[in-house]
C-alpha cells in the first residue's frame, strides 16, 4: 500500500514545528497573502504555501538521489557506491573529520 501525501494542515503542523525549533515564530507575519506594505514581509498564509510547494516537490526529489555508480549491476552494491564521500578540492582540510 503507497502512503497517502500528508495534508495541507498536516504539513503546516510540521513547519511550525520546524521553524519553532530554529527560533522563528510565523505568528510574526502579517495574517493572509497580502505583504506587509511597510516592512515588505511577505503574509504568513503565502510562506506555509511556498514551504509546502517545497516540501513536496523537492523534498522528495532530494531524497531519492544517488550518485551515480557505474559498472555496478547489483542493487545493493550500487547503494554501497552511492554513499562513497562526494570529492574535495583540498582534502587534506577535511582528513581529521572523517579520523572521527
Amino acid at each position: 500500500m503507497a502512503p497517502t501525501p500528508p495534508t495541507d494542515a498536516e504539513l503546516n503542523i510540521l513547519i511550525r514545528a520546524r521553524l519553532a525549533a530554529l527560533g522563528i515564530d510565523l505568528d510574526q507575519l502579517p495574517p493572509g497573502t497580502t505583504a506587509d506594505p511597510e516592512t515588505g514581509s511577505p503574509g504568513r498564509d503565502s510562506v506555509l504555501a511556498s514551504l509546502r510547494s517545497f516540501l513536496r516537490g523537492t523534498v522528495a526529489t532530494l531524497a531519492a538521489y544517488q550518485l551515480p555508480t557505474p559498472g555496478a549491476d547489483d542493487p545493493d552494491t550500487a547503494k554501497a557506491l552511492s554513499q562513497q564521500r562526494a570529492p574535495i578540492l583540498y582534502p587534506s582540510n577535511s582528513t581529521e573529520w572523517w579520523k572521527a
